[in-house]
C-alpha cells in the first residue's frame, strides 16, 4: 500500500497543475504506467460479481424487448459518456449493443443532475448526439422530481412516430429501464408514480449496485397515456475499457467499493478534485490549503473526525499497542462526502468533454 501511495503521489503531482515537481515526458509515462497497474480494479473480483444476476439480466432484458416499445436509458450525468451503447458479449455473442437498441425509440435520462457540474451541458448533448447518436436527452435529479415531468411528454411522442410493429394493437405503452448500476433507474420509476399517479415507491432503491438484481413484472407509472416500465438490473460489460474509466466508475458507486479498494478512490478523488481546480474539500475539512498527498488528507480527516485505531507492534521489550489514524474509515468518509455532493458538483468526463481520453498507449 505505500508503494501504491507513493506511485499515485508520483503519478498525480505529475498532472496538477499546482505541482511543486517537474517530470520529464519519459518519467511521467512510466509513472502513469505504474500507477493504472497498481490501482487496476482487480478483474477476477469484478468478473466474480459480473455472471450472476448481470449475465442473467441481460438475457431477460433481450427476451423482453419484443414486449417494449421504447427505451430509457439512465446514466449518471457525471459520467455521461459511459452507458450502454458499447457491443455486449456474452458467451462470445453479442446479445446487447446499438443494434438492439436501435430498433426500439431511446431516451437518455442523465440523472444525478444535481451533484455534476453542468457549465458545458450544451456539449455534453452535443457529443451524445455527434459520437452516439442520441438526439432526445434529459437531465433529472430523480431525488427531488427534477425535470422527471417531461418524460412521459417525449416518451409517448417517441412512440407515436415509431413503428410498434406487433404492439399495434396495444393502448398501452411498455418501457423498459435499463442502465449500468447505481445511476437511478429505481429512482427513476419512483419518482414518476409520484408525478403522475400520486403513489410510493414502488420497487427498492439504494446507495451501493446491485439492489436491483432481476427485471421485475411491469410497473404502472402514467394512466394518461397508460405507461408501464419495466426495471432492470444495472449492468456493466464483462472488460472495463481503462483503469481511469474503472476509477470513475467506482467514484459514482458503479462498482463495489471493495473491488478497487477505498483509499486508491480516494486518490483518484483527490486527483481529479486539484486537476479540476475544485477544491471545496479544503474548506469542509479545515485545511489551509490544497493538498497533494492522500496519505496526509487521509490522517487529517481521520484526525478531525476522530477516527482511530489501535495497532500492535512488536519491540524488544513485548507488545505495544500504538493509536493510528485509521485511513480506511477516513476514506470511506471522503468518499461519501463526495457522493453526497458536499464537496461541489463535478464532472468526471470532463477529459471527454475537451478531447483528453487516455488512448490505447496509454493504458
Amino acid at each position: 500500500m505505500r508503494a501504491l501511495r507513493r506511485g499515485t503521489r508520483s503519478f498525480r503531482s505529475g498532472r496538477v497543475r499546482t505541482s511543486v515537481m517537474r517530470w520529464t515526458s519519459c518519467a511521467l509515462s512510466a509513472v502513469r504506467a505504474a500507477w493504472r497497474e497498481s490501482a487496476a480494479p482487480r478483474g477476477q473480483d469484478v468478473a466474480r460479481w459480473f455472471p450472476g444476476h448481470m449475465a442473467k439480466g441481460l438475457k431477460k432484458m433481450q427476451s423482453t424487448l419484443k414486449q417494449v416499445d421504447c427505451i430509457i436509458e439512465v446514466r449518471d450525468a457525471r459520467i455521461s459518456s459511459l452507458g450502454l451503447r458499447s457491443a455486449w458479449v456474452v458467451g462470445g455473442e453479442a446479445r446487447w449493443g446499438p443494434e438492439t437498441l436501435g430498433l426500439k425509440p431511446h431516451l437518455l435520462v442523465l440523472n444525478k443532475m444535481d451533484l455534476a457540474d453542468l457549465t458545458e451541458q450544451q456539449k455534453i448533448t452535443q457529443l451524445l448526439e455527434e459520437g452516439e447518436g442520441l438526439r432526445h436527452v434529459v437531465f433529472t435529479n430523480c431525488v427531488k422530481d427534477q425535470n422527471v415531468q417531461q418524460i412521459i411528454p417525449m416518451v409517448s411522442e417517441l412512440i407515436r412516430n415509431s413503428c410498434r410493429y406487433h404492439r399495434e394493437e396495444n393502448l398501452d405503452y411498455c418501457v423498459m429501464v435499463v442502465g449500468i448500476p447505481n445511476v437511478g433507474k429505481s429512482s427513476l420509476i419512483n419518482s414518476l408514480r409520484r408525478q403522475h399517479l400520486r403513489k410510493g415507491k414502488a420497487t427498492r432503491v439504494g446507495g451501493e449496485p446491485g439492489i436491483t438484481r432481476a427485471v421485475t413484472s411491469r410497473i404502472q407509472v402514467c394512466e394518461r397515456p397508460p405507461v408501464f416500465l419495466l426495471d432492470t438490473p444495472g449492468v456493466l460489460a464483462p472488460r472495463i475499457a481503462s483503469v481511469e474509466t474503472g476509477l470513475k466508475l467506482a467514484l459514482c458507486g458503479t462498482l463495489l467499493d471493495h473491488l478497487v479498494g477505498e483509499e486508491t478512490m480516494a486518490d483518484f478523488l483527490l486527483h481529479t478534485l486539484n486537476t479540476h481546480q475544485l477544491l471545496g474539500y479544503v474548506q469542509h475539512y479545515g485545511l489551509g490549503s490544497a493538498c497533494c498527498d492522500i496519505e496526509q488528507l487521509l490522517k487529517h480527516v481521520a484526525v478531525k473526525l476522530g477516527k482511530t485505531r489501535k495497532v500492535k507492534m512488536l519491540t524488544g521489550t513485548g507488545n505495544l499497542n500504538v493509536i493510528q489514524p485509521d485511513y480506511p474509515a477516513a476514506a470511506r468518509h471522503f468518499l461519501q462526502t463526495f457522493r453526497s455532493g458536499l464537496l461541489g458538483p463535478v464532472m468526471l468526463d470532463r477529459d471527454v468533454l475537451h478531447g483528453q481520453a487516455p488512448t490505447e498507449a496509454e493504458l
